[in-house]
């Protein structure tokens, strides 16, 4: 069950990372809510609390390993435990090879592989120590499919499979660390605005006019979650129906 878990979210201010703070939040656990912007977060704090839940927050950039650590002590210091991280910060600016799109292509590689690696190192040691605990990790169909213009998001979201099933190899023995990888299709969030390729964008959109909503994925993390500590739901991949791909 989910009451009284204390759970901490990446990208927690939009879309998948706001509707799993609520849900949790509806079945008594305890939020750490983490992403940039600060007036998201403290608008969900207080609906949260408005609610009779509870929650704290700190700005964050996935990409800082100090910040992570600190994110990390922040929960525990407040809550004495850490039971739950979600690692769902992440970025999809597609784009064609040949538009040699360096920025993007270094801020997807950031946010999506070294986010969801300080994640898992910051919450690790205190997941050791109580000899549980549970990473669960956001990758994508994508990383499971590639299409033109996916390349590096494809990329960084097969490294999100490789890590974290190299995590439940490495930490489920012994520690009795879960890994849950929950694969996404379209749905509706933030995550196509970073698209800047027109000859990507379209074929996009086409696809996400079917999209889902993000609080479908929000209850297969809880689905998650609530499984008893003995059993572990390793990988999840959730579409749009009639998505083909």
């Amino acid at each position: 069950m989910a009451k009284e878990k204390v759970v901490i979210i990446t990208g927690a201010s939009s879309g998948i990372g706001e509707e799993t703070a609520k849900l949790l939040s509806g079945k008594g656990a305890k939020l750490v809510l983490a992403a940039r912007r600060e007036e998201r977060l403290k608008e969900l704090k207080q609906q949260i609390e408005a609610s009779g839940g509870e929650a704290i927050y700190q700005v964050t950039d996935v990409t800082s390993s100090e910040e992570m650590e600190s994110l990390a002590k922040y929960a525990y210091d407040t809550f004495g435990k850490i039971d739950v991280i979600v690692n769902n910060a992440g970025l999809m600016p597609l784009s064609l090879l040949h538009k040699k799109k360096y920025d993007e292509w270094d801020k997807m590689i950031d946010v999506n592989i070294k986010g969801v690696l300080y994640g898992i190192g910051a919450v690790l040691p205190y997941m050791r120590e109580k000899k549980e605990g549970h990473v669960i990790n956001i990758s994508s169909v994508a990383g499971h499919e590639i299409s033109p213009g996916s390349s590096v998001y494809s990329a960084t979201k097969f490294a999100v499979r490789a890590i974290t099933e190299g995590l439940r190899m490495e930490e489920s023995v012994g520690n009795n660390i879960r890994a849950t990888i929950i694969s996404p299709g379209a749905v509706s969030t933030e995550l196509t605005e970073t698209i800047t390729d027109d000859d990507v964008k379209s074929s996009i959109d086409a696809v996400y006019s079917g999209a889902i909503k993000a609080d479908s994925i929000a209850r297969t993390i809880v689905f998650a979650i609530e499984e008893p500590a003995e059993v572990a739901i390793n990988e999840i991949l959730v579409r749009p129906t009639n998505q083909e791909w």
